[in-house]
């Protein structure tokens, strides 16, 4: 499976998985404590969210780098 990168706000995100927010709704609300412990199961440090679903990603690091002489 290829890995899927999103771009936002000029940051580039690894997505590690895609879920519909009606799965996290409890009593017509969110719970958004929920959302968190997905977070961290899936080991990713943030989460996006569209009209549709919370996108759990890793942020992709700027690569430092030195050039070679």
């Amino acid at each position: 499976m290829l890995a899927q990168i999103y771009y936002r706000n000029g940051n580039a995100y690894l997505i590690r998985r895609k879920i519909p927010v009606h799965n996290f709704e409890k009593n017509e609300q969110l719970d958004l404590d929920f959302v968190k412990m997905w977070r961290d199961y899936l080991d990713c440090d943030h989460v996006l969210r569209d009209q549709t679903h919370f996108i759990f990603v890793e942020t992709i690091q700027d690569v430092n780098y030195e050039e070679l002489s």
